[in-house]
């Protein structure tokens, strides 16, 4: 597949095709890393970090499991007087 080369102000875009965004997963807006190389340029998508609080806005009544018996506290979860 190929991708088209377009100016964009003083710049130039690289514009990818929706099937191979979707198939690396990436959209508007996200960041990647551009690396020259002996064969020429690659442009990697930089992985997604996931934040504890996008997780938890995901959590609702219908997909939240009930609590799981573990059996009595032992080793460094046992309080100490």
């Amino acid at each position: 597949m190929t991708g088209t080369i377009q100016k964009w102000g003083n710049s130039l875009a690289l514009r990818i095709p929706k099937a191979v965004a979707q198939q690396i997963q990436i959209q508007e807006g996200d960041p990647v890393t551009l690396k020259v190389g002996v064969s020429g340029l690659t442009v990697k998508a930089i992985p997604k970090r996931i934040e504890l609080d996008d997780l938890l806005l995901q959590v609702t009544p219908e997909n939240l499991h009930a609590a799981s018996d573990w059996g009595a506290d032992c080793g460094r979860e046992v309080l100490q007087p």
